[in-house]
């Protein structure tokens, strides 16, 4: 007596019916995750009586007054040029010290060297905002609140634990032989990580400037805290207090926020292809 039945291959119209309910699935999460920016963008090309009217609808005929608007206030391009600025130093001191910790992490293991790395990456689990007021007190006491260097500390500190578990995991996927054959031609380590490492892990050091420039372009709680002054805002503190300035503007505000999303979104469109085999590599190889 037979133990079990076995199962009759996939028929044309089950394969069929599969490949519908996967591209369906598809699009559906697809359309979900693009309605936020598809409604900022018609709510941003519309006028404040036509929102207030109808706030689902399309704009007839679109508004391009509210970009204008946005530009022209509050300090739109003081506030984007702290950000540009807060972001890309932020992200190149996280490049700088990630890759020499993951380097030693990865190929030059010590004594404890584990111990340490589990460490550094258990530090993901803490949110920020348990920290808030013990370094608010020593920004305070170290006069480095409202200045670029203290919020790029601390965006720096924030990210090096996710980096450092991604790129050192990338790393080890580095063969040896490839460092033996460089320390038989007399390269020392430093010459080694420049020389080699960073040149091979391009896609996953897209993927770490990806990933981090998002967060610390959006990051709104430590700038908030942080860069009180006016003059240091964020482009996305910035936005909020021009909200409240407007009066709850919604069209304008949309597209502030819209115009605050462009680079971002530009960044991300140009290295995609390098993000996504930067995740995947980095990720699942050890």
């Amino acid at each position: 007596m037979a133990k079990g039945i076995d199962r009759a291959p996939a028929t044309a119209h089950e394969k069929t019916g599969a490949k519908i309910l996967k591209q369906f699935l598809l699009i559906t999460v697809t359309a979900i995750a693009l309605y936020p920016l598809f409604w900022m963008i018609i709510t941003a090309l519309k006028t404040q009586p036509d929102y207030l009217i109808n706030k689902f609808g399309l704009p007839m005929p679109p508004n391009l007054g509210n970009f204008l608007t946005a530009l022209r206030g509050g300090r739109f391009a003081r506030w984007f040029l702290n950000s540009v600025i807060i972001t890309t130093g932020s992200t190149l001191a996280v490049l700088v010290v990630t890759s020499l910790a993951a380097f030693v992490f990865s190929k030059m293991p010590f004594k404890g060297s584990s111990t340490m790395l589990n460490i550094v990456i258990s530090l993901m689990v803490i949110p920020p905002v348990v920290m808030i007021v013990p370094l608010f007190i020593l920004y305070a006491q170290l006069q480095m609140n409202s200045t670029y260097q203290g919020i790029m500390i601390l965006y720096t500190g924030l990210t090096i634990p996710f980096s450092v578990y991604l790129l050192t995991n990338f790393f080890r996927t580095v063969p040896n032989d490839i460092i033996s054959s460089a320390r038989i031609d007399g390269c020392r380590p430093i010459t080694i990580l420049w020389l080699i490492f960073i040149p091979l892990s391009g896609p996953a050091m897209v993927t770490l400037v990806i990933v981090n420039a998002l967060w610390m372009w959006n990051e709104l709680l430590l700038a908030l805290v942080f860069l009180p002054k006016d003059v240091m805002r964020t482009l996305m503190v910035g936005i909020t207090a021009f909200k409240s300035k407007l009066n709850l503007d919604i069209p304008v505000t949309m597209a502030g926020l819209f115009l605050s999303t462009l680079p971002m979104l530009v960044l991300y469109i140009s290295f995609q292809r390098f993000f996504i085999r930067g995740l995947t590599e980095g990720a699942t190889k050890g």
